[in-house]
């Protein structure tokens, strides 16, 4: 599923970027040196086992994997800056929620909470001045650090009723997801921005943004931005978790990723220049069989140089409702796959083409019900105003 990568290493605050086109070839990563921390900054290197307020006007650094463990809950107050060490493999810096913790990062749309690599220079006087952007790192600059990973206790469609996580190693129980408790609580994620993650673990391996496994729909997740994640922006596995007002910018493989029948709902979204597919909707792993929907967003298939490879792509056994979506920037080679999936149904499927074009999106050039040739963007981006995709413009059309 990984169509391609990057690798990000500094040297003397410049960046070079190497691409490799192979779904599997690894690059052997070298981890940077870490920056001197900032006076005020404060290295977080031990899980955090008690409930715990992480508080704004202190930069917390990530020293490796944190875990918030069975029964903690870890707080962060609005406007508060968390980076990450460069690591790789089994070193990999993330934070981790555990199924039995909880993240309550409950920031505001003036007062965002933000993820990003320790190579980024983005500092309180930055967020105070309105100004969410990184006043030294590209949106494109990606792999240096991890990325957020959820994990709870609600269904999955697995080879069993739990199973590990991706992009954390086997040896690492926290990275167990799954369960029966479909109303699992994981805490709160609202006005989040993750950055500049994605490093991978080993072959076909990488950390996501924002990482859902089996995540409850008593978790509250709306009004959450990636910006240049290596990997995927949003992978859900199972779960049932409902996410509203995202915004997904410069991955470098899927937009919007969805696996093992997780039966929530998208809503209200952006994407913006995913190199993999914008879409990647698997269906069902396990016996459990469960669908979900995605509704109301607005998706730059280009962006920058960068062009998906499909539209929409989904398996044989996919199960998704799929509703008032509008694309832009279609190349001649973007295509929705696999039409005729029996789960999947489209309504108000509008690609921005002339209609005698149309079919050359679809596979095959069969044309299904509810695909249409139009120019309405279907997202409201007055609730994303706040995000850094938003500041610099790469709304533009949407």
């Amino acid at each position: 599923m990984k169509h391609l990568k990057f690798l990000a290493m500094w040297f003397f605050g410049a960046t070079i970027l190497f691409t490799s086109c192979k779904k599997d070839e690894e690059v052997e990563e070298t981890p940077t040196p870490t920056p001197t921390p900032a006076p005020g900054t404060v290295i977080v290197s031990s899980n955090i086992t008690t409930n715990t307020t992480w508080s704004a006007g202190t930069i917390y650094q990530l020293g490796g994997r944190i875990t918030v463990t069975d029964g903690a809950t870890l707080t962060i107050e609005p406007g508060t800056i968390i980076k990450g060490e460069a690591g790789a493999g089994a070193n990999a810096t993330a934070l981790l929620v555990a199924r039995g913790g909880k993240l309550n990062a409950n920031g505001t749309a003036t007062s965002p909470i933000i993820f990003t690599s320790v190579a980024d220079e983005l500092d309180y006087d930055d967020l105070a001045a309105g100004n969410f952007g990184s006043p030294n790192l590209s949106p494109t600059d990606n792999g240096l650090w991890g990325g957020v990973i959820i994990l709870g206790k609600a269904p999955i469609s697995a080879s069993t009723d739990e199973v590990q996580i991706e992009g954390i190693p086997t040896s690492d129980s926290n990275g167990l997801y799954g369960g029966t408790a479909a109303d699992d609580n994981s805490g709160v994620i609202r006005y989040v921005s993750i950055r500049h993650g994605g490093t991978n673990i080993g072959a076909n391996n990488e950390i996501n943004g924002l990482t859902l496994g089996g995540v409850g729909n008593q978790t509250i997740i709306e009004n959450v931005e990636i910006v240049g994640n290596q990997d995927d922006g949003i992978e859900w596995f199972g779960g049932s978790v409902n996410v509203s007002n995202a915004v997904v910018w410069n991955c470098g493989d899927d937009g919007i990723d969805t696996d093992q029948a997780w039966s929530g709902s998208l809503s209200n979204f952006i994407v913006v220049g995913a190199a993999g597919h914008s879409f990647e909707l698997d269906g069902p792993e396990g016996s459990s069989i469960a669908g979900h929907s995605i509704s109301n967003g607005s998706i730059k298939a280009s962006y920058d140089g960068v062009s998906c490879l499909d539209l929409i792509n989904v398996d044989n056994n996919s199960v998704v409702a799929l509703s008032n979506l509008f694309f832009t920037d279609i190349t001649g080679t973007q295509k929705i796959n696999n039409v005729s999936a029996a789960g999947v149904t489209f309504d108000n499927i509008q690609f921005n083409v002339l209609p005698e074009n149309l079919a050359n999106h679809v596979i095959n050039g069969a044309i299904p019900t509810g695909v249409v040739a139009g120019t309405t963007t279907q997202a409201n981006t007055t609730s994303l105003q706040w995000t850094w995709t938003y500041q610099s413009g790469a709304m533009s059309g949407l």
